[in-house]
């Protein structure tokens, strides 16, 4: 389930425990959780309601049941579902984005597990390619980033960046978290020493 950055920020504090979606179908379950920016929430409870309280907008952080209905996306002939939520700590993959300190065993080790991944993948390697796009071009669209890839494949291959805490995703599009920038600064580093020793190994 999809949070606005402020929404995700006042569950986190405390000021926000309901949210309000229209769905054909529920989409979460009670006792599970998601990621958002910021961190994870736990979802405590769904119900279908036939109405927004007073009391429900108040939980929801609006100022009236007005202001929840109308941010209130889906269909209207959608069911109405109040969404109990709890922020239940924080995500891994921000920590892990924000550590710029990496040492040489660190930077290894994130080549090797990106390596692995391009064995994997069933086509030409990508992890390389997809953190130069990223770099080169923050704040882009993924469907303007993604070249002659498909749109979802492309969205999983930043997804699995992210999960190593190399990238990080904004309102629009992506950028190449501190973790992110300190690896590339140091393979950028190590191709520029190669490429000043190989004419003396000729």
């Amino acid at each position: 389930m999809l949070l606005t950055e402020p929404v995700a920020r006042a569950i986190a504090e405390g000021s926000i425990s309901v949210v309000f979606r229209r769905w054909a179908r529920p989409r979460v379950k009670a006792g599970g959780t998601f990621r958002s920016s910021a961190g994870v929430i736990k979802v405590v409870s769904i119900d279908e309601v036939g109405e927004v309280t007073a009391a429900d907008a108040q939980r929801a952080g609006a100022s009236s049941v007005t202001e929840v209905l109308v941010a209130l996306g889906g269909h209207a002939n959608d069911p109405l579902f109040r969404i109990g939520v709890e922020w239940a700590g924080a995500d891994r993959r921000i920590e892990l984005a924000a550590d710029a300190t990496l040492s040489a065993s660190d930077v290894a080790a994130i080549a090797e597990t990106l390596a692995g991944v391009d064995r994997r993948g069933r086509n030409a390697p990508w992890t390389h390619d997809v953190l130069h796009r990223i770099r080169e071009r923050p704040r882009i669209p993924a469907d303007r980033l993604r070249g002659d890839l498909e749109l979802l494949a492309f969205k999983r291959r930043v997804r699995r960046l992210k999960e190593l805490g190399l990238t990080r995703s904004l309102e629009v599009g992506y950028e190449i978290s501190p973790r992110g920038m300190a690896y590339l600064r140091a393979v950028d580093a190590q191709e520029m020493t190669n490429r000043e020793i190989s004419p003396l190994d000729n």
